[in-house]
């Protein structure tokens, strides 16, 4: 029988939507590999399938400091501009993120968290 998947869980220490993920996958017993943004950036490519598959403006956090003090509200650019500015700071973003193989969530989305865990324990 295989392994079961592990979830991939990118978040920043004091998130609290992360400390939330972190929590509900350890209440129901669910192995998480967890990767802080702050300590290890974001590839391009991990970013891009995110990007890919909601859009830019649903990873972009319209309430973090970084968004809000940076004025980006009002920037306009292309998909892989936004991706080298999320690359080079990642406190713009709705976390977590969070990944079971092709499967993704992002933010505080308890259906899609639930939706990773029945995956990873396949």
């Amino acid at each position: 029988m295989p392994r079961a998947m592990d979830v991939q869980l990118f978040g920043v220490a004091g998130s609290k939507a992360t400390r939330k993920a972190q929590r509900w996958f350890s209440e129901r017993r669910v192995r998480v590999s967890y990767v802080d943004l702050r300590k290890r950036a974001p590839s391009p490519g991990e970013l891009r399938r995110f990007v890919q598959r909601f859009g830019v403006a649903a990873l972009l956090d319209p309430d973090s400091r970084t968004y809000r003090d940076q004025g980006l509200r009002y920037v306009s650019a292309s998909d892989e501009d936004w991706l080298a500015r999320m690359v080079a700071d990642p406190t713009m973003l709705r976390l977590p993120l969070v990944r079971v193989a092709n499967d993704l969530s992002v933010g505080d989305d308890v259906e899609g968290w639930q939706r990773l865990a029945d995956a990873a324990r396949r």
